[in-house]
């Protein structure tokens, strides 16, 4: 009998040592018996192709984010602004261009202003930036941000702008528009001082959920800590039986990391299997020892968010064919799934205080792993 029990328990030791994760970063809360956890997104990207850029002499390009269209072209909305503005204009003088291509990845040749500035007092009068764009039914959905202030350009941020950010959504029949844009803003900041959204809201993502309703993730700024920046900066979820709302909004945060009061932005969320996925950018190594870099999220729920097993998406870094390039900024991850799949990421890069771009990177398929 003191054989069997101590066979017994030395054998629970050796499987509960067998299952332990070495890797130091994944959340205590993650589900390693899940096979659909084992997603190492880091692992799916393949060498950048020379034609899979978007860049243009005239103006900063950044933000990229495509879907397919029924003429079986490929269409991506990006956002631009004046270069000779420098980098900080995009808060200013941004708008929303439109690409066309033959192929997912690229060559995107410009076709039109999507979403230009509406003017007068409009709350996207004076800017319309970092566009996602979805088809959901028989429309196609095209959800930015905007604001307005006193239009001028500044060495850094012109916070008349910066702190009159919503988030809106525009619609339309066809790809080449024309879009129908509403009066009020589709997520605007509540009213509440102590609210976490109370001084901005920014950078929507949208996935519709297994049930047919519609979740987002967007960025907020509150009114807790003084002065024109404002913070803590934050993420909130909010959701709706309809892509143009009402969306209900949630109080609890996600994406945080005690000690920091701006972990993380830029997130892009979709629905994969049985669970939510979200690449997002971590601003400074708050969740993983890698730095700056994009890094991934999971949940079950849409409501509780955990660092994914494998946290790790890129550092700040571009693989081309035959060669490593590191760069300033990484962001906007952005994704196109063919067949409910992550097929191409879209992500903004800076390589110097005058020069960005958009790179369409190409994902290895379930047959190629």
């Amino acid at each position: 009998m003191e054989f069997t029990r101590n066979f017994i328990f030395i054998s629970f030791i050796l499987i509960f040592l067998g299952c332990k994760s070495d890797d130091k970063t994944t959340s205590d809360n993650t589900i390693l018996n899940n096979s659909s956890e084992e997603l190492n997104f880091k692992d799916l990207m393949k060498p950048i192709p020379p034609t899979a850029v978007l860049s243009d002499s005239a103006y900063f390009t950044w933000g990229g984010s495509m879907v397919e269209g029924e003429d079986g072209r490929f269409h991506l909305f990006y956002s631009r602004w004046p270069r000779e503005l420098g980098f900080n204009a995009w808060v200013t003088h941004s708008e929303i261009a439109h690409a066309i291509s033959e192929h997912p990845e690229g060559p995107y040749k410009f076709e039109s202003i999507a979403l230009p500035k509406r003017g007068g007092d409009f709350w996207d009068g004076s800017d319309t930036h970092n566009p996602s764009v979805h088809r959901f039914g028989d429309k196609y959905y095209l959800y930015y941000m905007g604001n307005k202030g006193d239009g001028k350009v500044m060495k850094g941020l012109n916070f008349s702008h910066r702190n009159n950010q919503r988030i809106g959504v525009a619609v339309a029949d066809s790809l080449n528009g024309k879009w129908k844009r509403f009066d009020s803003p589709l997520i605007d900041v509540s009213p509440e001082d102590d609210a976490p959204d109370a001084l901005m809201v920014a950078n929507p993502s949208i996935t519709q959920t297994p049930d047919g309703n519609y979740l987002m993730v967007y960025k907020a700024v509150g009114k807790k800590i003084k002065g024109v920046f404002g913070g803590p900066v934050v993420h909130c979820v909010a959701t709706s039986s309809s892509p143009t709302g009402p969306f209900k909004k949630y109080p609890k945060t996600i994406f945080n990391s005690e000690g920091t009061d701006f972990p993380a932005e830029d997130p892009f969320i979709w629905f994969q299997e049985d669970r939510y996925w979200a690449i997002l950018k971590d601003m400074h190594g708050a969740f993983t020892t890698a730095g700056q870099s994009l890094i991934l999220f999971n949940s079950s729920d849409g409501f509780e968010w955990q660092l994914a097993k494998y946290p790790l998406v890129s550092k700040l870094q571009l693989k081309w064919k035959d060669s490593l390039q590191v760069v300033n900024r990484l962001e906007r991850p952005q994704l196109w799934l063919k067949d409910g799949e992550p097929s191409v990421l879209f992500l903004a890069v800076q390589t110097q205080s005058d020069h960005s771009f958009n790179v369409h990177i190409p994902l290895k398929t379930k047959e190629e792993e």
